[in-house]
């Protein structure tokens, strides 16, 4: 089974956290994006006890928000006791809005403006995470202005091969964020920082990549940390107290991704970095991570309607959807994998073979090719699973079409968290 949210219902249908998706597809129409309310609280509170066990509650959870961001998505990890995480001002308004603790916010992003990092003064968020030396100098002159002190933390690339996809690949020296352990830029730019009257430096940020299935990238990273960490208090004289190993723990979009529990990745990091501290004589740091698709990636599934299926003979059958790259561009961008099915035939074989095509005038349009499911017809509902995570997030109006509605599913009974647009929607900043 992919998720545990899925499951089927006495007439043969599937299900997303106890809910009829055909019913789902009547009620709210497609596209549709459906999360489970049940597997995200659970995902939340296997972290934070992870936290509370590995590091003696020394730490924090902090969801990315970037996986998916709403305001219903922050109520939820607000409630589980979970800080977020944030990449621009729109992100840290929305949680804002729904009187998220600001100082449970931290702030990344390899270019933020000077606007949004006074508007992250201004509203007392914890961290803000500096990604280059330009920042640094805008944070320093806008907290003297604002005669208040920058709480910082410095992004670093450990340089920790993660064995991922190229472009999620952020640990590594040639990456547009953070600074490099290789050529001395990272402890130059910490001692900068140090001496910043208007910055209190906290610690240090990595974030090695996603959809990572290996625990020993993540051992590696934090060890690397900790002795960048112990090398900054030679040369300094500090003893910074908090390290951000990032996120990135791999989810199962399809049966042979071999994704690890959470707590395994805990353990395993916490042993390792408990080795270090013990040889380095530096004190254990106080910890945060920031998951985001696993959170609530395998939460997700994405609900179509089938328009079309048509056959080239001796070459491939397409099946028409009513969505597409407008609503999950991940295929088109890196060749995402995905499990397919036809959710009022949940309990057929998949004895049929199609390409997946989206309804955008683009031929790179699809979703997934030569994907096996169960044989479609018009009409039919087509569930595609582990959509949770950045597909509303990277959703776009290209043709105009308007982004779907989602909803959120609790033990069978679900509620709007997410209008779909109108074509008034698409035309309200038109002049």
């Amino acid at each position: 089974m992919i998720s545990e949210s899925i499951g089927v219902n006495a007439l043969g249908n599937m299900t997303v956290g106890g809910a009829d998706c055909v019913a789902l597809a009547k009620q709210y129409a497609t596209p549709l994006y459906v999360f489970d309310e049940a597997l995200i609280r659970k995902n939340c509170r296997e972290f934070k006890a992870s936290i509370d066990e590995y590091y003696s509650g020394n730490g924090m959870v902090m969801y990315a928000s970037k996986a998916f961001s709403c305001k219903e998505m922050y109520r939820i990890v607000g409630s589980e006791g979970l800080g977020c995480d944030v990449v621009s001002g729109g992100e840290l308004y929305t949680a804002l809005s729904v009187g998220f603790n600001p100082e449970n916010i931290m702030f990344h992003g390899n270019n933020k403006t000077p606007e949004e990092l006074e508007y992250a003064l201004k509203s007392g968020v914890g961290r803000i995470i500096v990604d280059n030396s330009t920042e640094l100098v805008n944070i320093e002159k806008i907290a003297t202005e604002l005669n208040l002190k920058a709480n910082i933390m410095l992004r670093i690339k450990p340089g920790v091969d993660c064995h991922t996809h190229d472009y999620i690949r952020t640990g590594q020296i040639d990456s547009k964020f953070g600074f490099a352990l290789e050529n001395g830029e990272a402890m130059e730019i910490a001692l900068k920082a140090a001496e910043c009257k208007s910055i209190n430096l906290l610690g240090f940020d990595c974030h090695i990549g996603s959809q990572i299935f290996e625990t020993e990238p993540f051992c590696d990273a934090a060890v690397i940390m900790l002795s960048f960490m112990n090398d900054f208090r030679a040369k300094s004289g500090i003893t910074v107290s908090e390290l951000d190993l990032g996120g990135g723990f791999g989810v199962k979009y399809v049966e042979t991704d071999g994704a690890l529990p959470f707590k395994v990745f805990m353990e395993k990091v916490s042993k390792a970095l408990k080795e270090a501290s013990e040889r380095l004589n530096f004190p254990i740091p106080k910890i945060y991570i920031e998951p985001g698709r696993s959170i609530v990636g395998e939460a997700g599934v994405t609900l179509y309607t089938v328009g079309a299926v048509k056959t080239i003979k001796d070459v491939r059958t397409y099946v028409a959807i009513d969505g597409g790259m407008a609503d999950n561009p991940r295929y088109a961008l890196y060749q995402a994998e995905y499990d397919i099915e036809i959710a009022n035939k949940y309990t057929e074989p998949k004895s049929f073979i199609g390409t997946v095509a989206g309804k955008c005038c683009e031929s790179g349009d699809l979703i997934q090719e030569n994907a096996p499911m169960q044989p479609p017809q018009v009409g039919d509902i087509m569930a595609v699973l582990t959509t949770g995570a950045y597909n509303y997030s990277m959703a776009s109006n290209y043709n105009r079409l308007c982004r779907p509605a989602a909803v959120m599913v609790n033990n069978g009974e679900s509620r709007l968290i997410i209008k779909r647009e109108t074509f008034e929607d698409l035309i309200k900043n038109d002049i």
